[in-house]
């Protein structure tokens, strides 16, 4: 699934599960080694596991975050 996100520097996330859990993860812009970071630590978690993690996380003074609006995408998956 892809989604836009919004208020990131990330333009898009695509999001695969499989069997319940997080298979694959890939970011579209941002911050390329923080993002392959992320993509690595949620993979094999499930959807509700990493959407504790990382919903509400801030980016400065952004009202949101790469992480924050991965945790969005999965809340429309699920």
């Amino acid at each position: 699934m892809r989604y836009q996100t919004k208020g990131t520097c990330s333009t898009a996330i695509d999001v695969e599960l499989k069997d319940g859990v997080i298979d694959s993860v890939v970011f579209t812009g941002g911050c390329n080694g923080n993002l392959k970071g992320i993509s690595a630590l949620v993979k094999g978690m499930t959807p509700e596991e990493a959407i504790s993690r990382l919903k509400g996380i801030r980016c400065g003074f952004k009202q949101t975050s790469c992480p924050d609006q991965l945790a969005r995408a999965l809340e429309s998956m699920i």
